[in-house]
């Protein structure tokens, strides 16, 4: 979710389509939160551990 996110972030800066800047945050603070809970140990989605 990270790097698809940093990714659409890119496209929406470059073509200055809001729509994919808007879905880019979103997708990076969900991807940033995932991976803070699997670092602190929570289960994330049946797994020990999220990638």
């Amino acid at each position: 979710m990270l790097v698809l996110g940093v990714i659409l972030l890119v496209i929406g800066f470059v073509t200055g389509i809001s729509i994919l800047w808007t879905i880019g945050i979103i997708l990076v603070v969900i991807g940033l939160v995932l991976w803070i809970l699997g670092s602190v140990g929570h289960s994330v989605g049946g797994r020990r551990h999220y990638w």
